[in-house]
């Protein structure tokens, strides 16, 4: 019984994958490495923010990033962080305090960071959420996960990415990289990753 719930899930995760896979345009393993240096940190839904505005300590405070991508402040009420660099943030605050304040001076900075983590999908051992750190590649994210499951087809292990306003999907052959035939191909993750291991 466990096991028909078990493949009933991954079912529903691989079709839903698999329709994202389909909509994707297919990358080299370079271009994500360039992606990623190119790249900014953005806030996003789970991190916490420290706000601080300098001569009012009673609207300096911890403000977590909620689901909808949205912070709670005095003064400022709803402001949507989600997507925005600390220094866009900002801008977007001071603006907002202009309307209270004198030359308001806004200060933002990632207490903790909560939202760096990819998706692990399809044939791994424990499907979910792997947190990553600035280095995290592909095969240790899959190593986070368990490894694979006996019906993983460890030759198209897809990574999934949104980049520039268009998404894109790299396949990496585990079995070819470990053999040592493939140097090069695992790519370091970023946050919003999708890792689908197919059967």
């Amino acid at each position: 019984m466990g096991r028909v719930r078990w493949t009933r899930s991954v079912g529903v995760a691989a079709c839903l994958v698999g329709t994202l896979a389909c909509a994707t345009t297919p990358v080299p393993p370079e271009f994500l490495d360039e992606a990623i240096k190119q790249g900014v940190f953005r806030i996003q839904p789970a991190d916490v923010l420290q706000i601080r505005v300098w001569r009012n300590p009673e609207l300096s405070l911890e403000a977590p990033v909620l689901p909808d991508g949205t912070i709670s402040l005095p003064l400022a009420d709803v402001v949507t962080a989600a997507g925005l660099t600390t220094e866009e943030l900002e801008e977007v605050l001071t603006e907002r305090y202009e309307e209270y304040i004198t030359a308001p001076e806004v200060s933002v900075t990632v207490a903790h960071v909560n939202s760096q983590r990819v998706s692990m999908v399809g044939e791994v051992a424990r499907q979910g959420w792997v947190q990553l750190d600035t280095e995290t590649r592909i095969v240790d994210a899959i190593s986070m996960a368990g490894g694979f499951t006996a019906f993983a087809n460890r030759r198209k292990v897809k990574i999934m990415r949104h980049v520039d306003g268009r998404d894109v999907h790299y396949t990496f052959n585990y079995d070819a990289y470990v053999r040592g035939d493939a140097p090069g191909t695992n790519v370091r993750l970023q946050p919003g990753d999708v890792v689908y291991v197919s059967d």
